[in-house]
């Protein structure tokens, strides 16, 4: 398992504003906690083996059959998942993967004997892996690029999993559940901000889910999990900035940063993006505005393709923005402060 994740707040004492996170962290949650309360008496009971009744929920809400889904504890277990089950087929697979993205999806083909390419090699047995919206860099694949990738590819995987935090075309379930070899992930944990509670789930052909069904563990998906994505999606619940002016308060931070001497903020297609800082690291930056600043942002040198300069930020409101802009300058100008 890969060490060095984001919103290591854990590691901390007293961090007050997360940056570190991609997952919007005002969400109110309120009426969730509420009817999670009313229902916690499940938990002397043991959940359905396979939650098969929320994914006739979600099936109601994308319109498609029930049997294009599967619901698995996170996009996490989704990726790992994919990686055991094509490692278990007869043809000898290999795995694109373009850096930077989340590194998961090489972890997972590495643990199942599945050689990842850093390129993409659209040779006999291949599997091509997307991150859209891309876990670093906030880039966006079209749907038409994907669809050519899934004519030059065995299968595609695309994991979805910020569509939520981006206004750029996304391929529809529809898409993926009537396609022949394209899987999609999906991540409520990213769309209702509850990362504690892992829930995500994977729409493909039915071919493929049935495949995919053979190596499920029984039991991955708690009930409190199952009864809150229910819950969720039953209620349209929405707990999201408005996302016009979520990723124009991004612009404003990423310009901001941009005006820092040693910043340099990249551009994005969604609330979170990269940025540089030189001569001093990303863990240098990291551990003073920890120390001096209560403030987490995530160092991004452990992504394959980064550098130990890169860091990746997540936009907060307003106020929070602004204080993390004067501190990063703080840093700059007193070096001997490290």
């Amino acid at each position: 398992m890969l060490q060095g994740h984001g919103d290591d707040i854990y590691r901390y004492k007293d961090i007050r504003i997360n940056f570190s996170s991609n997952i919007y962290s005002h969400a109110d949650l309120s009426e969730l906690e509420t009817h999670l309360r009313e229902v916690v008496g499940m938990l002397r009971n043991y959940p359905e083996p396979e939650p098969f009744s929320l994914e006739a929920v979600i099936a109601s809400k994308h319109d498609i059959p029930a049997d294009s889904i599967l619901v698995t504890s996170g996009a996490t277990e989704a990726i790992y998942l994919i990686a055991q089950t094509f490692s278990l087929q007869k043809a000898s697979y290999t795995a694109s993967i373009l850096h930077p993205t989340f590194s998961e999806y090489e972890d997972a083909c590495r643990m199942y004997g599945i050689p990842p390419l850093s390129a993409y090699d659209a040779t006999a047995h291949s599997i091509l892996w997307l991150c859209n919206p891309n876990n670093p860099t906030g880039t966006v694949f079209s749907p038409a690029e994907i669809r050519q990738y899934a004519q030059q590819f065995d299968y595609v995987i695309v994991d979805q999993s910020y569509e939520d935090y981006t206004l750029a075309p996304m391929l529809s379930p529809k898409d993926a559940a009537t396609s022949r070899n394209i899987l999609q992930l999906y991540s409520l944990t990213k769309t209702y901000a509850i990362p504690g509670l892992r829930i995500g789930y994977i729409i493909a052909p039915p071919s493929i889910i049935r495949l995919l069904r053979q190596y499920v563990r029984p039991w991955s998906v708690n009930v409190l999990a199952i009864e809150a994505g229910k819950w969720l999606m039953e209620n349209n619940v929405h707990v999201l900035p408005d996302l016009n002016s979520y990723l124009t308060e991004t612009e404003r931070l990423r310009q901001r940063l941009n005006q820092i001497p040693g910043i340099k903020a990249s551009e994005t297609q969604t609330s979170f993006f990269l940025a540089q800082v030189t001569p001093h690291t990303a863990a240098e930056l990291k551990d003073y505005l920890a120390k001096n600043h209560h403030i987490l942002i995530r160092d991004a040198s452990n992504f394959r393709g980064l550098t130990s300069h890169h860091f990746r930020i997540s936009t907060q409101s307003p106020q929070e923005n602004d204080q993390l802009v004067s501190a990063i300058e703080e840093f700059i100008q007193h070096p001997q402060d490290l």
